[in-house]
């Protein structure tokens, strides 16, 4: 482990589906970002929804990553080795009524408004066929990212009760992932900006464990010219563990970078070396989307 003072960064993709030019992108940001600080860079396979996972994608990313040269710190986290520190939590906050039991439908939330108006906070149910909820008292509103400054955060949103472990008993990605870089010293997120609206949850969960927050940068997703981000869902192709300097070099002029034409003939390492020393924050696309005319 790593003190506070020394910088630890880390890439977290789930084992939906092999990794693609979307993905690549916040691997890369979040790669670039950590080395360009001498800091340690980490990978964490965020395996908390079996029904979503396809079997061998986990190992498939790591390889794709390695082809890539994009070499993490230390072992490997997988969530799905966890439960018992979420549960922990989890047992910790019921027992000090900082959470309860849920048993709401999403038609009845849907019904209230779409955000859930705190119905069983006080209505004591058991926890036969209940998800757990976490009492949102002090609500973040707003936060600043690197990349965007502020962003403000609905009260809707803000103020929601939100779920730490789901009624099928899988427990919640945002409760998950604060934990989870708690354990292994984060102390910079840089992903996709798809992730930006559980930010403020995530601040909160912080806040609540009393733990130094992290800062947080958001970068731009690629997107096709329908408007729908790459993603495993919408069948985005695998990006080419054989050839990867072309894809690599068109990742860092996708995040605002200005690769010399000579360094499509560089080796793999002094392509990621270059890539490196040009890194800046400040030539970052100051966006939350940007179309791709073709995709990779």
């Amino acid at each position: 482990m790593t003190t506070d003072t020394h910088y630890v960064g880390r890439f977290a993709p789930s084992p939906s589906g092999p990794l693609h030019f979307g993905s690549l992108i916040a691997a890369l940001g979040s790669y670039l970002q950590a080395r360009s600080q001498q800091g340690k860079w980490l990978v964490r396979i965020e395996d908390l929804d079996p029904p979503r996972e396809i079997m061998g994608a986990a190992d498939d990313i790591l390889r794709t990553l390695e082809a890539y040269g994009l070499t993490w710190d230390g072992n490997v986290m997988y969530q799905s080795q966890r439960h018992g520190a979420y549960q922990d939590q989890i047992d910790q906050w019921l027992h000090g009524g900082d959470a309860y039991y849920c048993q709401c439908t999403r038609k009845q939330i849907k019904t209230a408004g779409g955000f859930y108006p705190g119905t069983c906070r006080h209505l004591h149910r058991s926890a036969e066929n209940s998800a757990v909820r976490l009492n949102v008292d002090t609500p973040i509103t707003y936060f600043v990212d690197r990349l965007h400054g502020r962003i403000d955060i609905p009260a809707t949103l803000a103020q929601e009760d939100f779920i730490i472990r789901r009624r099928d008993g899988l427990y919640a990605y945002n409760l998950a992932v604060v934990l989870d870089d708690i354990e292994q010293n984060i102390t910079e997120i840089v992903r996709g900006a798809d992730l930006i609206e559980p930010t403020g949850r995530q601040i909160g969960l912080y806040r609540q464990l009393q733990h130094p927050e992290v800062s947080y940068l958001h970068l731009p997703l690629a997107v096709t010219d329908n408007g729908n981000k790459l993603s495993k869902q919408n069948y985005a192709p695998a990006i080419d563990k054989i050839n990867p300097v072309p894809t690599l070099i068109a990742a860092m002029s996708f995040l605002g970078m200005t690769p010399p034409a000579a360094l499509i003939k560089e080796e793999l390492k002094d392509v990621l070396q270059w890539g490196i020393h040009a890194w800046c924050i400040d030539n970052l696309p100051k966006t939350t989307e940007i179309i791709l005319t073709k995709t990779h």
